[in-house]
Parts: structure tokens; C-alpha cells; sequence
């Protein structure tokens, strides 16, 4: 399914520093072998100004990368959607805004377990909330908002020693945001070096 560029512009305009949509970051730290080394969780807003401008620039490099050459989207079969799948657990991460760290550590072990790629990374997750504005015919925004779309943003990043994060190595925006619009049905996955397709198996069976 094709992604829309201007959908992924629209949301990475309030990313910033001055219109920022994130209320929380959470994270864990992965040793070599996959295994959490430490986490954290806290509101976005209590990050001091240069570590909310770093954030958001990982944040951001994923919806505002190549439109579906990096970024592809994927879709979840009736069957990926069963009680227990990822789905369902990325539904409750993004219904309890990351406020359950029991329901986080779960999925950085899931992920642990299956992505190992031989070097410490870390796992950030990012929860937004993006009032829709409605939409003019002659397409000019109105103050009124149609719908709010809550999404989380995963970067699965390389850290150096001191638990540095570099920019994203993948990750992926969930839900995707499809006609300006919340679609629970699509997983759009960020890969620079063409892995979507694998990365898409760790929740699409």
C-alpha cells in the first residue's frame, strides 16, 4: 500500500522543538546478545531542551524519510490481529501512552530475542498525539480538529559506550496515518538498507 508523502510531511511538522506532539519517551538499552541492560520512561516535555532536540531528530529521521523506498508500508492480516499477538500489545502501548512498563518490557524482549545484530542498540519509543485539523476544499487548515491520531514512533538505534543513541539503523510508526487519517490496520517500516520486508516478520506472520 502506498504511502502518501504529504500524510508523512504533515505529521513530521509538529516534531519540533516549538510544535512538538510527544508526550513521552520510553527506552531500553540491549547488550550484544539481545538482553535488556536497562531502561527508562519519563514525559517528554522533563528532557532538558538539548536532549528534546536530540530525541526529535531520531524521532523524526523515521516518517520523514525516502516515502516508500526507506519507508514501506505493511499491513496486518485478521490473523496478526489475534489476542497475544503484537499487534494487540502495540494496541495497548498506544492506548496506555507507554505508562506500563511491564507491557513495554515485554515487547523490548520480543524484539531482543530476534534482533541481534551483534553490537549494543538501543529500543526508543515515542508517543505522539496530532489534533487533525479539517481541511478547507480550497485545502487550507481549519482550527477545528477531525480526529486525533495517537501513534507511537519505534527507533532501534546504535549507542555508543556512554548509552549515546545514533540515528535510527530501523524502526517503524504505528498506526500508520493514511488519508490524514488513523489506519490500526498498517505498520509503516523504516529500513535505509531495504530490510522492510524482513523487519515486517517480527509482526506480520
Amino acid at each position: 500500500m502506498h504511502i502518501d508523502r504529504e500524510d508523512m510531511l504533515e505529521i513530521t511538522r509538529r516534531m519540533t522543538v516549538s510544535r512538538n506532539c510527544f508526550g513521552r519517551i520510553a527506552g531500553a538499552y540491549m547488550d550484544e546478545e539481545g538482553y535488556v541492560d536497562g531502561t527508562f520512561n519519563t514525559h517528554f516535555l522533563k528532557l532538558t531542551a538539548a536532549e528534546r532536540t536530540r530525541n526529535l531528530k531520531i524521532a523524526k529521521a523515521i516518517p520523514f524519510s525516502d516515502t516508500n523506498v526507506e519507508l514501506k508500508n505493511f499491513r496486518f492480516q485478521p490473523g496478526d490481529r489475534k489476542p497475544g499477538s503484537i499487534w494487540q500489545l502495540l494496541m495497548a502501548l498506544r492506548e496506555c501512552e507507554l505508562k506500563n512498563d511491564a507491557l513495554l518490557l515485554s515487547l523490548y524482549e520480543y524484539i531482543g530475542e530476534r534482533y541481534q545484530p551483534g553490537f549494543p542498540y538501543c529500543i526508543y519509543f515515542f508517543q505522539g498525539n496530532y489534533d487533525v485539523p479539517v481541511k478547507r476544499s480550497d485545502k487550507a487548515e481549519q482550527w477545528e480538529s477531525e480526529e486525533v491520531y495517537s501513534f507511537l514512533v519505534c527507533a532501534v538505534c546504535p549507542v555508543s559506550g556512554d548509552y549515546e543513541a545514533g540515528m535510527p539503523d530501523w524502526g517503524f510508526l504505528f498506526p500508520a496515518f493514511s488519508n490524514r487519517s488513523t489506519d490500526v490496520e498498517g505498520i509503516n517500516i523504516y529500513s535505509p538498507e531495504g530490510r522492510q520486508e524482513e523487519l515486517a516478520g517480527l509482526f506480520i506472520k
